[in-house]
């Protein structure tokens, strides 16, 4: 978890949270091991499932408060779901879709 804000004026900020999860890459959730290996060169492994959330032009006063309300939204709705059994193995095979479907934004590394 990071904390991204910065100071765009005297008193004016961005508000930024930032969390990063490692997701393994296990060829066990694909039928096929060269799909794997394929979505390992073009992402790397771990994969990286990555949370934003901003806000700009903040008062420098209601930066701290504006980042724990992030803090406690990303708890309370994401991350019940980022723990879940079945959600590294749905990202990483989203991952892997978007990948095929726009070959031309994920050039293979192999």
């Amino acid at each position: 978890i990071w904390d991204g804000s910065r100071l765009i004026a005297a008193d004016t900020t961005t508000v930024l949270l930032v969390v990063k999860i490692p997701v393994a890459l296990k060829e066990e959730y694909f039928e096929d091991p060269a799909a794997c290996r394929k979505t390992a060169r073009v992402f790397g492994s771990p994969l990286v499932y990555e949370y934003r959330n901003e806000r700009t032009f903040m008062s420098v006063g209601e930066r701290e408060a504006l980042f724990n309300e992030f803090l406690a939204n990303f708890k309370k709705d994401v991350l019940p779901y980022v723990s879940k059994d079945h959600f590294p193995k749905r990202f990483v095979l989203s991952k892997y879709h978007e990948m095929i479907k726009d070959p031309w934004k994920y050039p293979d590394r192999g």
